[in-house]
């Protein structure tokens, strides 16, 4: 038993950021900013993905397409512009994930990375604003590591279709071990539930009994290694989510997820998802909703010490 609270890790580099792009590559530095002066942070510049790790689960031609710009409507398929510094964007902040998750894998209790625009990837091509699947290649990368499994818990106000579709494609390829959880409040990239992933479509009137019961649904015999939390703020009603889930309820959500990762033990490496600006609402204050996600999980590490 020690005294000292130890740092969370905060994967984060300025390439991270596009000012001029889509919400996706442009809060990240609005949230480094809104947690780089509170206590019990420590940020770290993670090494960018590389084309061979992205092979593990996306397509050559279309991880070919992202990188070079060609052809261009597949490097543009997520729905977003082309540009050289969109590429040092996702190759960045891809690697932001696989960092956390390495980190917490390797003994730390919780780490984050200031990474977005993941779960609607597919292996062939880009959807909904996210160009490369860094929670499905995280995972891949645990197992392959030997991790016995790994939990990725989806609170996206959008369903995770995409990690869904390459969980069961690893699935087939005979990579086992790899569960999520899915509770959203959109229809956008819904899917069919099934032993490995499961999607449930909430509302405001039932948001945080379906998160419970979300978690609830996962076998404790079950033993996982790794959580990846794709923690998104666009449930909330004025970040792109229906009226009724206010900050106080994701406030709630956040301290029920990390508490229930607390108390069986299991280590979480998050990331920042969707949470979009609007003209009464701004990125600084999008970003103040993804602080809480941080500060719900330095809760963890401040656990350990009492």
């Amino acid at each position: 038993m020690t005294n000292e609270t130890p740092l969370q890790k905060i994967h984060f580099d300025p390439s991270f950021e596009v000012a001029r792009g889509f919400d996706t590559v442009k809060k990240n530095a609005r949230v480094a900013a809104a947690l780089a002066g509170r206590p019990g942070f420590e940020f770290v510049s993670p090494r960018p993905v590389d084309r061979s790790q992205l092979l593990a689960v996306h397509d050559e031609t279309y991880v070919h397409a992202v990188i070079s710009g060609s052809p261009l409507h597949l490097a543009r398929s997520a729905g977003v512009d082309w540009s050289p510094d969109h590429v040092a964007s996702w190759l960045g902040s891809t690697g932001g994930v696989l960092a956390a998750a390495s980190v917490v894998l390797n003994g730390d209790r919780v780490a984050g990375s200031l990474s977005s625009g993941l779960h609607h990837a597919r292996y062939e091509s880009g959807s909904g604003y996210c160009t490369f699947n860094g929670l499905a290649l995280a995972a891949h990368e645990a197992i392959m590591a030997g991790a016995t499994g790994v939990l990725i818990i989806d609170f996206d106000a959008h369903g995770g279709g995409g990690t869904a579709a390459i969980i069961e494609r690893l699935h087939q390829r005979g990579i086992r071990g790899i569960r999520q959880i899915d509770v959203s409040t959109s229809s956008f990239d819904s899917y069919d539930s099934n032993e490995r992933s499961t999607h449930v479509l909430s509302g405001p009137e039932t948001y945080l009994d379906d998160i419970a019961q979300a978690l609830e649904s996962v076998d404790d015999s079950a033993r996982f290694d790794l959580v990846l939390y794709n923690a998104g703020m666009d449930p909330h009603e004025k970040a792109g989510g229906p009226h009724g889930i206010d900050t106080a309820t994701i406030a709630e959500r956040e301290r029920m997820v990390f508490d229930w990762c607390a108390d069986r033990g299991y280590g979480v490496a998050w990331v920042l998802a969707g949470g979009y600006a609007s003209n009464d609402f701004g990125l600084d204050e999008v970003a103040e909703l993804h602080a809480l996600t941080a500060e719900a999980a330095a809760r963890i590490n401040r656990r350990s010490t009492n």
